[in-house]
């Protein structure tokens, strides 16, 4: 990697919010960050803007802009700016490749209704190989969730039945740059022969959460010997994934989930509990791909 947070900008106060959220994570890295614009973003722009010319001013204008604020609050840090062209979504992955990560805004919708992740970025969580960051705009100011969400935990919700390591590596990394504690989460549900008849057996489910328990420990205890002094505290509980991970992401600083690579053009690409998670955590989400 080229030690760079990438952040996609399109004139909005979801862009601004992403770029702010994007210059904290690079200096906690100590990454440079890259500013990016795919012409062709915006599905409504927020200026009338008609001529190929009037365009390529107006986002050039939009990366100055927010590349001389981020200096401002942000005077060491390393931008870079940058116009990219043709199809948003395949642009902005191509951009983010050789990038720790790939940061995009998303649209509050209200505290029932949660957030959207508009068209372009959900295609490009599809397109892009590397982790993508979806960051709130609280205000119409463009601001992210407060400061104080930095001090939060990450949590981070894994599948022990599925290849976890790219989301352990980013979460584990991630808690290490920040010096916070780590969450992990495995919601998991009984068969539903032991909901009919409990008392055949009652210490059944008991012995299936030992062993759940036990194979969430070995899944991470290669991550505990390489971050020996970080704070872990692994749930494994009965319960709906999606909701255990929102609940415990209520206060953090960062929720991490994945999605599985699929190959195919047809079929769901985003599973159920990270298109919840993405759709209603406050904390900004990570989206991690993995086969």
């Amino acid at each position: 990697m080229a030690n760079r947070v990438t952040v996609g900008l399109d004139g909005s106060p979801e862009g601004a919010a992403a770029a702010r959220w994007a210059a904290h994570e690079a200096e906690v890295r100590g990454a440079s960050l890259d500013l990016v614009h795919a012409e062709e973003w915006l599905e409504n722009p927020p200026l009338p803007v008609t001529t190929t010319e009037e365009r390529r001013q107006w986002a050039a204008a939009v990366l100055r802009d927010t590349a001389d604020e981020t200096r401002r609050v942000h005077p060491s840090l390393k931008i870079d700016t940058r116009l990219v062209r043709g199809l948003p979504s395949l642009a902005l992955a191509r951009a983010a490749e050789d990038s720790d990560m790939l940061v995009l805004g998303s649209r509050a919708l209200g505290s029932i209704r949660g957030f959207l992740v508009g068209s372009t970025g959900a295609a490009t969580l599809i397109e892009a190989v590397r982790p993508i960051v979806l960051v709130r705009s609280v205000d119409h100011a463009g601001n992210p969730p407060d400061n104080t969400r930095d001090r939060g935990p990450i949590v981070v919700g894994v599948d022990i039945h599925q290849p976890s390591d790219k989301l352990l590596a980013f979460a584990f990394e991630e808690a290490s740059h920040r010096h916070c504690p780590l969450v992990i989460i495995h919601g998991w549900s009984p068969p539903p022969i032991l909901s009919y008849a409990p008392a055949l057996d009652p210490g059944v489910q008991q012995e299936m959460a030992h062993g759940i328990t036990t194979t969430l420990d070995e899944m991470i205890s290669p991550w505990h010997e390489r971050y020996p002094s970080l704070q872990v505290d692994s749930r494994a509980s009965i319960g709906q994934p999606a909701i255990q991970i929102l609940d415990a992401a209520s206060t953090a600083a960062l929720v991490v989930v994945g999605r599985r690579v699929r190959h195919s053009a047809f079929g769901t690409h985003i599973g159920p509990i990270t298109h919840a998670v993405m759709h209603h955590a406050v904390a900004p989400v990570a989206v991690i791909a993995h086969e």
